[in-house]
C-alpha cells in the first residue's frame, strides 16, 4: 500500500488539465504512441468540443522512481460548477490534489471552490503553474495569487506546459514525495466509495471505486449501502487505458466492479460498497441523493416521435444519472417530458446529445426551478411547472430557492457586474481583492434570476474575463405570480412563467412585442396578451389580412363601401371564432433569447 498515491487534478474549465493528464499518461508510458490522441481522457466529441470535461474518468499509471515501482491512480473531476456533487466524491476518493493554474488567466471561480472541497478533506495540494510556453503568461503575478491563497512557499510552485510537456517528470516526483499513501487496513471489513459509474451497452453499469478499508475478491457476494441492494462481483479489476480484470482488490486501490445492474438508478455516487456476510458499521460519510436544480419541458417537433424520445431519454439516463424526467402533457405541444438538470450546462448538454446522439430534433420550454408552494392549510406544494400552480385563491406565500454565488472578475469591471446582480435581486455579501486587479464579489441571490441569461450578460459586460460559481443555500420567501399569454384569449400553456412581480409588466410586455412580430398574419384579427389571472398587463394584437373589397365601388354614396365593409366584418368576426393560431417554434426559442 505504500507504493499507491491516489490524487486528482482540481482546475477552472480551459487551464489545461486534460492536456497535462496526457502528458502524464506519455510520460509513465501508459498510453503508447500509436494510442495517442489530444485529451485521451475526453472520450466524448461534445468534451473535445467544447474543452470541457463532462465525465470524470479515472486511470491507472505504473511509475519508477529511485528503483521503486509506484502506482499512481489519477481520479479526473469534471470542470464545471454543475458537476460539484461528482467533484466532491472524487476528491474524498483521493490523498491529494494538482491545483493547475493557467499562467495566462490566474486563478478563477471554479478552481477556489474546488480548492475549497480539496482542503476540506485534508487533501495535499500540489500547485502547478500550466501554460508557461505561452509569451502572455504572467507567473510571477499568478504565482503571487497561488501564493496568497493557499500559503505555501513560492519555490513550492511547479512550473509546467502540459503542450510542450516541459516540468511533467516535477510533477510526478511531488506527487510520489508529497501525497501521502493510503491509510486503511485490508483485514477489516470492506468499505468502498463508489465515486463514478459509466453505462456499457453489453456488461450493464460498471462502477468505479476507491477502497477505503478491506479487501474486495472476485464473485463476492457485495451490497450498496444507500440502494440496500446485493449482487455478486463478477468482475473487479483496475482502469488503464482499458479495463484490466484482478482476481483481489484492497484498501487504497481504485478500481471498478461489474455486477450485471441494468438500471442506474440502483448505482449512486458517493454510495459505500461491503460484504453482505461482514458489512462494515457505518457508510462513507458525505453521501446525499443529488437533486436536479433547474426544469424544462422537451417535447418532440413530430407528435409520433413521442415514444423514440423515451426511448433515447432512458438511454440516455442511463450514462447520466442525475437527468430526471416524467411525462407531462401541453395544450401547446402535445405529449412531452418534463426534465430536471443539474443547472443549466447540464441542460445544453442533454439537448445537444439527444440531436447527435439520437437524432432527435425537440423543443425545450422555457427553464425554470422547482418552488415550494405553501398553501393556506400549510401543506407544502413543490411545483416544478407554472401550470401545476394552485389557484392563486389557496396560495398562502411561495418559496424560491437561493444561491450563493461568487463571482472573481478583474476590478475595473466591478461596478458593471454588482449592477447586474443588483438588477438579478442579488443581495452583496462580501468583496475581497485577490491581489492588485482581481476581485471576488459574493452575492445572494434567487437561482431563478441566473438561469435565463445571467451567465451570456456576465461574460459580455466583463469582456470573458469574470467567472462564476455558485452553490444553493435554501429557500426563501418571495412574491411570485402566474404570467400567462394569451392568443385570442386561450392561454399558451407553454409560454406561461412563474416571475417575480416586480419583473412582471415589463417581462410580459416584451413577450407579446416579440410574439406579435413571430406569429404570422392570420385571416382575422389576433389578440396577443399578458395576463396575471384575469388582470390584462399588456396586449399586442397581430392585424388581419386584408382584401379590399371596396375596390369595385366607383363614386356612388359612402353607404354601398360602408354596406361591403360591414359584411366583411361580420365573416373576420366568424372566422375568428373557429381559427386558431399556430405558435410557431421560433416563438418558443425567442422568449429564451429576450434580453
Amino acid at each position: 500500500m505504500k507504493n499507491i498515491r491516489n490524487f486528482c487534478i482540481i482546475a477552472h474549465i480551459d487551464h489545461g488539465k486534460s492536456t497535462l493528464a496526457d502528458r502524464l499518461l506519455e510520460f509513465t508510458g501508459t498510453i503508447t504512441g500509436r494510442e495517442m490522441q489530444e485529451q485521451v481522457l475526453d472520450d466524448m466529441d461534445l468534451e473535445r468540443e467544447r474543452g470541457i470535461t463532462i465525465k470524470s474518468h479515472a486511470i491507472q499509471m505504473e511509475y519508477e522512481h529511485e528503483d521503486e515501482n509506484y502506482i499512481l491512480n489519477l481520479i479526473d473531476t469534471p470542470g464545471h460548477v454543475d458537476f460539484s456533487y461528482e467533484v466532491s466524491r472524487s476528491i474524498a476518493a483521493c490523498e491529494g490534489a494538482l491545483l493547475i493554474v493557467d499562467a495566462t488567466q490566474g486563478i478563477q471561480a471554479q478552481t477556489i471552490s474546488n480548492l475549497y472541497l480539496a482542503i476540506e478533506h485534508d487533501l495535499e495540494i500540489i500547485p502547478v503553474l500550466n501554460k508557461m510556453d505561452l509569451e502572455a503568461a504572467m507567473p510571477e503575478e499568478v504565482k503571487d495569487q497561488i501564493v496568497d491563497l493557499i500559503g505555501c512557499k513560492r519555490e513550492d510552485i511547479i512550473e509546467a506546459s502540459g503542450k510542450t510537456g516541459f516540468g511533467v517528470d516535477k510533477i510526478l516526483e511531488a506527487i510520489v514525495h508529497k501525497v501521502p499513501h493510503p491509510k486503511g487496513d485490508p483485514e477489516a471489513p470492506l468499505q468502498a466509495l463508489i465515486f463514478d459509474s459509466v453505462f456499457n451497452s453489453y456488461r450493464g453499469i460498471i462502477a468505479y471505486f476507491r477502497i477505503l478499508n478491506g479487501t474486495v475478491n472476485k464473485g463476492d457476494f457485495v451490497k450498496f449501502v444507500a440502494t440496500r441492494k446485493e449482487y455478486n462481483a463478477d468482475e473487479i479489476g483496475v482502469m488503464k487505458l482499458k479495463l484490466e480484470p484482478k482476481k483481489t482488490l484492497s484498501a487504497g486501490d481504485v478500481g471498478y466492479i461489474i455486477s450485471g445492474i441494468k438500471t442506474s438508478k440502483e448505482v449512486k455516487v458517493g454510495d459505500t460498497i461491503t460484504h453482505v456476510e461482514r458489512p462494515c458499521s457505518i457508510a462513507i460519510e458525505g453521501f446525499k441523493n443529488v437533486k436536479p436544480m433547474v426544469f424544462a419541458g422537451i417535447y418532440p417537433i413530430d407528435a409520433d416521435e413521442y415514444e423514440d424520445l423515451r426511448a433515447s431519454l432512458e438511454k440516455l439516463q442511463l450514462n447520466d444519472a442525475s437527468l430526471s424526467f416524467e411525462p407531462e402533457s401541453s395544450a401547446a405541444l402535445g405529449f412531452g417530458f418534463r426534465c430536471g438538470f443539474l443547472g443549466l450546462l447540464h441542460m445544453e448538454i442533454v439537448q445537444e446529445r439527444l440531436d447527435r446522439e439520437f437524432d432527435m430534433d425537440v423543443i425545450t420550454t422555457v427553464p425554470n426551478v422547482s418552488f415550494n408552494v405553501i398553501t393556506n392549510k400549510g401543506e407544502i406544494i413543490e411545483v416544478h411547472n407554472p401550470s401545476g400552480m394552485p389557484d392563486q385563491k389557496y396560495i398562502g406565500h411561495i418559496e424560491e430557492p437561493y444561491i450563493i454565488a461568487q463571482i472573481i472578475s478583474k476590478s475595473e469591471y466591478v461596478g458593471s457586474i454588482m449592477k447586474l446582480c443588483i438588477d438579478k435581486r442579488g443581495v452583496l455579501k462580501n468583496q475581497v481583492y485577490i491581489g492588485t486587479d482581481r476581485v471576488e464579489i459574493t452575492f445572494e441571490m434567487p437561482l431563478s434570476e441566473i438561469v435565463f441569461d445571467f451567465y451570456d450578460k456576465l461574460k459580455s459586460i466583463s469582456k470573458g474575463y469574470a467567472s462564476f460559481d455558485y452553490h444553493q443555500s435554501g429557500y426563501k420567501e418571495a412574491r411570485l405570480i402566474k404570467l400567462d399569454i394569451l392568443l385570442n384569449s386561450e392561454p399558451v400553456d407553454a409560454l406561461s412563467t412563474l416571475i417575480h412581480i416586480d419583473n412582471a409588466y415589463n417581462f410580459g410586455r416584451r413577450m407579446c412585442e416579440k410574439l406579435r412580430e413571430l406569429i404570422p398574419r392570420q385571416q382575422f384579427d389576433v389578440a396577443i396578451q399578458a395576463a396575471i389571472g384575469a388582470k390584462v398587463i399588456a396586449r399586442e394584437t397581430v392585424k388581419a389580412l386584408r382584401k379590399d373589397v371596396t375596390a369595385k365601388c366607383y363614386g356612388g354614396d359612402i353607404t354601398r363601401k360602408r354596406k361591403l365593409l360591414e359584411k366583411q366584418k361580420k365573416g373576420k368576426k366568424r372566422m375568428r371564432q373557429v381559427g386558431n393560431v399556430e405558435v410557431p417554434q421560433q416563438a418558443f426559442l425567442a422568449v429564451l433569447k429576450l434580453d
